[in-house]
């Protein structure tokens, strides 16, 4: 990934940009401006897609190699490969792409603190997430006194994880570089998924949580090892959304919902088609579409059934009943998630002002952020929830377990 954005100087700059424009502030209304002016020049857009190379792009990806769009009747351009989350939010707020793979609560924070037209209306996948540590570290309370990277402050990995430590006696904290941190403090850094890796190898950070590859990399590497699966504390939950702008969902609704239909279809090839995807994905795949090894997405996306009796073993799977896989995809936005997800932010750790989320509403949260009509109209054509192995029910109860 951000090959030539390895620093942590670079993450701090990313989100001081990301709070600029997604603060409610001035900075928004140049790239507002851009969007109403590139949606009047061409009303009749092709599928422009924008993401980080990451297995959350999968649906994406899957569904442009494929020729999804295509056999939907529109037309698609290559994905446009960002380097930062900062990349993704500016291109989609001027309008460059208009169709991207988001954090589910950066999405709580385009929508809510700075009120982006723009609507959740699917979910990309659900687990594919975990916390890696140092070779040396058995149990989540050895973290204490040390640091552990995240990809962002608004993302589900912050939200988990601070749970994680809470449950083993540990207070997540943000503090400059250099201060102490107490026995019982996690210091929480931001670091780009791509230099995680490395900083764990080098001491610098005693663990990350983050998306994949990036937990198989360094298992692959012999630099780490997996405490837990994300998908293992809060079952099936999303990771990155598909977000799409409202013009498109209000003026082109015929467009919109054959750009939802091509993503779960191709969320469905990919559960049925695990190892060919990892490879179309790959640095070796046709599109190169991200600059990972196919045996190492093999690892995330297809792995051996030894792995699974490894993880039980270790612990990095404690409930085997859930029968959950590494990464899977399911497309519809359960609106229970976005409610606890909204709870759970209240209460969690994130620099800057998150002053938005005291007064929001979590079931009203739900309502504004997602536009669902699109997803069940392309479940219905599919054969429903069922298709993807789920009881065919647009209702759920979050199972969130440390």
């Amino acid at each position: 990934m951000c090959h030539d954005c390895n620093d942590p100087i670079h993450s701090r700059r990313d989100f001081l940009k990301l709070s600029s424009l997604l603060g409610a502030g001035a900075a928004l209304l140049p790239l507002l401006t851009s969007l109403q002016a590139r949606a009047a020049a061409e009303p009749d857009a092709p599928v422009r897609i924008g993401y980080l190379p990451i297995t959350d792009a999968t649906p994406l990806l899957v569904a442009h190699n494929n020729g999804l769009f295509e056999a939907e009747g529109i037309q698609s351009e290559r994905p446009v490969l960002l380097r930062s989350w900062a990349q993704v939010i500016e291109a989609f707020i001027s309008g460059q792409v208009n169709v991207i793979h988001l954090l589910s609560p950066m999405t709580v924070w385009a929508r809510f603190a700075s009120k982006v037209p723009a609507k959740v209306v699917a979910w990309n996948h659900v687990g594919g997430s975990g916390l890696t540590v140092a070779p040396g570290i058995s149990e989540v309370k050895q973290l204490g006194g040390q640091s552990v990277a995240i990809p962002f402050w608004y993302s589900i990995h912050n939200v988990v994880v601070q749970q994680v430590f809470r449950d083993s006696g540990l207070t997540p904290v943000s503090k400059p570089a250099g201060s102490a941190i107490a026995a019982n403090e996690v210091n929480l850094v931001v670091l780009p998924p791509s230099d995680m890796p490395p900083a764990l190898a080098t001491k610098r950070i005693a663990g990350y949580i983050v998306a994949e590859p990036f937990n198989a990399l360094a298992e692959n590497l012999q630099v780490g090892r997996i405490q837990r699966f994300t998908g293992d504390v809060w079952r099936n939950h999303a990771c990155c959304v598909v977000f799409m702008h409202e013009h498109d969902l209000n003026n082109r609704p015929e467009w919109s919902q054959k750009v939802v239909n091509a993503i779960v279809k191709a969320q469905l090839w990919t559960r049925e088609h695990r190892a060919e995807a990892a490879q179309l994905l790959s640095k070796d795949g046709a599109n190169r579409y991200t600059p990972h090894a196919p045996e190492v997405l093999r690892r995330v996306l297809a792995p051996e059934a030894a792995e699974r009796a490894q993880y039980l073993a270790s612990g990095a799977i404690q409930h085997q009943a859930w029968d959950d896989r590494r990464i899977d995809f399911q497309p519809y936005p359960f609106p229970s998630y976005t409610e606890e997800l909204v709870r759970r932010l209240k209460d969690t750790v994130i620099e800057g002002d998150k002053g938005f989320l005291a007064s929001l509403d979590p079931q009203q949260a739900a309502r504004e952020l997602v536009d669902d009509r699109f997803v069940r109209n392309s479940l219905a054509a599919v054969g429903g929830l069922k298709a993807f192995g789920l009881p065919d029910s647009f209702d759920r109860t979050e199972e969130i377990r440390v």
